[in-house]
This record gives structure tokens, sequence and C-alpha cells, in this order.
């Protein structure tokens, strides 16, 4: 993937931002940095960008639970803090930013120094040819003063002064990234992406985590399951609670911040609390499989018994069944519940276990939840 060319920049340089990427810190620094040029700012403190992507790391630690790399601090970080405040996981950054700037926490503040040692300086190094060995092994104070020496860097610094020191973006590179954003958001979602999925090649819907999670459509699915629910009362797996049109809600059995997707093979109907008691938990697999098989193969009863619940099983498989592996497997005509149970168990199961090994953890429900 290019990235535009503009006749007074060294874009060749900026190309090559993330060649030698061993740590995620490169791809977040300079995602804050994008963030607060769009926000109109040329001048950035240190701590202004760390919390940004503090913030930006977030959601893919403790909703999605992806690795950032060996021995991350900035991974790290974003658990200590959700370990001392216990925000959720799907915690909107606006909180998670007003938090950050007014926390006087000493163990947090020292992270942060920790977090500007080394990507504020060394994410320029293409454009500092001269910059070598041991010319970084000096310390911070030196480095800026050295580097701004530099030509030709998309951004210089004011003097340092620990996390206030503030980078100071250039003209050229301001107006560069302001006018071809879209393109330069996409390259570095696309470096990003690479990156993670070496670090998680085990974990699905890497490009889908990102960002916070949004609302899922399981509109079809829910009208499906309202359907069954007029033919014969049904409970949910979880609290054995008789469902009703007025409170129904679509569960994901394994969560969808793990597999990324909205397949109905994992998708389960419950109540509204229930589904926000269990939140990003894995159900205990004896506990609830058997339930979850169980209220499946109702499911697939009816919808080989009468022609408007196949109708509408239909219309949710054209958006929610994308493989036909998977559909021959489950849902193909004349299973027992016996064999129906197992095919259920061959298709999830390994998705399951594959969140549990990534730290997905255990869940009972608990009415007092």
């Amino acid at each position: 993937m290019h990235l535009p060319y503009a006749e007074d920049l060294e874009i060749r340089y900026l190309s090559r931002l993330f060649d030698n990427t061993s740590e995620c810190y490169k791809f977040f620094w300079f995602q804050a940095i994008v963030s607060k040029i769009l926000e109109g700012k040329r001048r950035i403190s240190f701590e202004e960008l760390i919390d940004e992507m503090i913030a930006d790391a977030w959601y893919m630690v403790t909703e999605y639970h992806l690795n950032l790399g060996p021995k991350d601090n900035l991974e790290a970080l974003v658990n200590y803090i959700q370990t001392v405040t216990q925000m959720r996981p799907s915690e909107k950054k606006s909180n998670i930013v007003s938090f950050l700037k007014r926390s006087t926490d000493k163990e947090l503040i020292n992270r942060k120094q920790i977090l500007k040692r080394n990507v504020p300086y060394r994410l320029q190094a293409p454009f500092m040819k001269t910059m070598k060995g041991t010319a970084w092994k000096v310390s911070e104070r030196d480095l800026i003063e050295r580097i701004n020496q530099e030509p030709n860097l998309l951004y210089y610094f004011d003097c340092f002064n620990g996390l206030q020191t503030t980078i100071r973006i250039e003209d050229d590179w301001f107006t560069y990234i302001h006018e071809n954003q879209a393109i330069i958001k996409g390259w570095l979602q696309y470096h990003m992406i690479c990156y993670l999925q070496k670090r998680n090649p085990s974990v699905p819907g890497i490009a889908d985590k990102l960002y916070p999670p949004q609302e899922r459509k399981l509109e079809k699915v829910k009208k499906y399951w309202k359907l069954l629910l007029s033919i014969r009362p049904v409970q949910d797996i979880y609290g054995q609670v008789q469902l009703t049109g007025r409170d129904i809600s679509i569960d994901h059995f394994v969560p969808w911040s793990y597999v990324a997707h909205d397949e109905l093979w994992n998708l389960s109907p419950t109540t509204r609390s229930i589904n926000s008691s269990k939140s990003n938990y894995l159900p205990d697999w004896d506990t609830y499989f058997p339930k979850l098989a169980g209220q499946e193969f109702f499911s697939y009863k009816m919808m080989w018994k009468y022609d408007t619940v196949r109708d509408a099983f239909e219309k949710c498989a054209r958006e929610h069944l994308n493989s036909d592996d998977v559909r021959q497997r489950i849902y193909r005509q004349g299973l027992s519940c016996v064999e129906f149970s197992k095919a259920l168990a061959e298709v999830i199961q390994p998705v399951y276990q594959s969140a549990k090994n990534c730290g997905f953890k255990n869940w009972i429900y608990s009415c007092e939840i």
C-alpha cells in the first residue's frame, strides 16, 4: 500500500516508519499523532499522546484479549489500570482519557515514563541516516538536542520536560496528513493488522478489533426466535428463565469479542439482564453446552417441521450462516439429537478452547449478579 506523493516531503521515509517493529508502540504513537493533528493540534505533549495510546489500546487488551507483544509495557499498563479502576472493557474512550488526565496514581505515572523513553525518538529513525549505534544511547535531553538538528522531520521537540515535553508538528506534514487522512489511516491500519495477526495467530477477525465494539445487528435472529416462542415456550440456557417477546436478547455463546462474527450456531436467546451479566465471559462448557445443544436442536426440529420457521431460518442464514460446510454438518435434515449435539460441539468447541487459551474467563450465571 503506497502513500500519496508530495514534492517537498520525504514520503519514502514516512512509508518506512514500521519497517523494524518488534513492539506495538510505534503504531499507537503515530496513530495518536494523526488523531491530534486531525483535531487541529500542532503542539502536543508526550502525556497527551501516551493517554491517547492507552485509550486506543484499551479495547484490544481488555475487551478482545489481544497480545500486543512480548512483555509489552503498553499492554501491561492497560491491565494495571483496568485492575485498579475496574473500568469496563467496553468503557467509552472519552471516560478513559478523562481518568488518565486526572489520575495522580504514582505507579501509573511511572509506567507512563517508561513508555516515553524510546518511541518518541525512534519513530523517525528512517529520516535520520546519521543516527546510528551509540548515537541513540544518550540521555533523553541530549537525544532531543541531537534530533532537533536533523532536517525534514515530521516533528521536532520543545525543551525536555518529562511527560510535559512537547512535540511540534511541521507545517508541511500537518497539511499532508490532513489532506491525505483517509489513505494514511488505511495504511496505518494495514500495518497494525499485519503486526497483530503475527502476535495473535489463532485469533479471528483482527481487522474488527482495532476499535471499540459496535452494537451487533441481530434483528433477524431475534425475529426468528420470537417466531419459535410463539410455537412453544423456550427457556434461556443460563438462568432457566422462560423467554418472552418483550424481553429477549441474542447472546454470543463464545463472545463476539473473540469470534468477531454473528454466525447462527454461536447465537442463543436470553434476557437482556442475563446477557449483560455474561458480558464477554466464556460460559462454563460442562454446565451450558448441553443446554445450548438442546435449545438449538429444538430450533432445528421446528425448522424442518414448519414451512414458516424454515422461511425465517433461511432469511437468517443468508446473513448469519456463511459456511456451506457448517450448514451441511449441523443443519442437514434427518439428524437425531445425539448427532446434532455432536456436530454442534465439533464446530463450537475448538473456537471455545481457543478463546479460553487467549484468556477469556470462565463464567457461571448467578441471579445475584
